[in-house]
C-alpha cells in the first residue's frame, strides 16, 4: 500500500512539470521580492548593527530564505479539497481503498519535491548572486534545517487541510482561505521576523503554529537561533506537527458523517 501512495507523489511531480514555465517565471517574482525587502530592511537598518537580535547579515539572509522556503511547503490542498467537496467528486474519493488525506498530503509533498527542485533551489543560487547572502558552512546545520524544513512542510499542508475541510460545513469557505493564507504569510514571519513583532503579539504567537512554518526554521539556519536550543525549537515543530493531527481527526470525523454535496 506504501508504494501506491509513492505513485500519488511520482504523479502530481510529473503533472507539475507541464506548467514548469509558471515556476521559471516564478523565480523572477520571487528575486524580485527578496529584492524589495532587502533595499527595504537596509532603509530600515540605517547605520545600525543589529535590530531585535538581527545583524543586517542575518537579515539579509533570513529574507532570502525565508522566502525561498516558502516555494517549498506552499501549495493549494485546502483550495483542492474544498473544490472536491464542492463538486461532489470527494465521494468517490472516500469509497477507494486509501486514506483521503494522506493521499493529498503525498500530493502536496511531490508538488513541494518539484518546486524544490526546480523553484527553491534554481532560485536560491540566482539570489545569492545578486545578494549579500551568508550561507552556513556547517554541514549539520544545513541537515537540521532540511528536517526543520520538512516540518515546515508538514504543518502548513496540516492547516491547509484543516481550512479544506471546513467546506463540508459551510457552502463557501473561500474567505476563510483567503484569510488563512495572509495570517500564514504574516504571522509565521515571511512578512516581518516575529522578533519584531510587539511584546504582547509575540507572546501570543508562542502559542499558535505558524511560528513553526519559517520562523523557527529559518532562525536556525541564520544563526540567530544558539546551537543549544535547536533541539528545544526542533521540539516545538514536533509538538505542532502532533498537536494538529487531533483538530484533523476531529474534523475528519464530523465530516464524513454529513456529506452536503453542492450540485454534485
Amino acid at each position: 500500500m506504501m508504494s501506491a501512495y509513492i505513485d500519488f507523489i511520482r504523479i502530481r511531480f510529473i503533472m507539475m512539470l507541464a506548467y514548469r514555465v509558471n515556476y521559471y517565471s516564478g523565480i523572477i517574482i520571487y528575486a524580485i521580492n527578496i529584492g524589495a525587502y532587502y533595499f527595504l530592511w537596509q532603509a530600515i537598518y540605517g547605520d545600525k548593527e543589529s535590530l531585535a537580535g538581527f545583524t543586517v547579515t542575518q537579515m539579509t539572509t533570513y529574507v532570502a530564505v525565508s522566502w525561498m522556503a516558502r516555494a517549498f511547503y506552499f501549495n493549494n490542498l485546502d483550495r483542492e479539497i474544498a473544490n472536491e467537496i464542492r463538486d461532489g467528486s470527494v465521494a468517490v474519493q472516500l469509497i477507494r481503498p486509501y486514506s483521503y488525506l494522506f493521499v493529498k498530503m503525498m500530493q502536496g509533498f511531490g508538488e513541494g519535491l518539484f518546486r524544490m527542485l526546480l523553484f527553491m533551489i534554481p532560485g536560491m543560487i540566482i539570489v545569492c548572486l545578486i545578494f549579500p547572502v551568508t550561507l552556513p558552512t556547517d554541514p549539520m546545520t544545513w541537515l537540521i534545517y532540511l528536517v526543520m524544513l520538512f516540518f515546515s512542510f508538514l504543518i502548513n499542508s496540516q492547516i491547509n487541510i484543516l481550512t479544506g475541510l471546513f467546506a463540508f460545513f459551510v457552502e463557501n469557505n473561500e474567505g476563510m482561505m483567503r484569510m488563512k493564507r495572509v495570517m500564514v504569510d504574516l504571522f509565521s514571519g515571511v512578512v516581518v521576523p516575529i522578533a519584531f513583532f510587539p511584546g504582547w503579539l509575540s507572546a501570543v504567537m508562542q502559542w499558535l503554529p505558524f511560528q513553526a512554518i519559517t520562523y523557527l526554521p529559518s532562525s536556525v539556519f541564520t544563526g540567530r537561533t544558539p546551537s543549544g536550543e535547536v533541539l528545544h525549537v526542533f521540539g516545538i515543530q514536533v509538538l505542532w506537527f502532533v498537536g494538529l493531527l487531533i483538530p484533523i481527526w476531529l474534523t475528519w470525523r464530523a465530516a464524513r458523517r454529513r456529506l452536503f454535496v453542492q450540485g454534485g
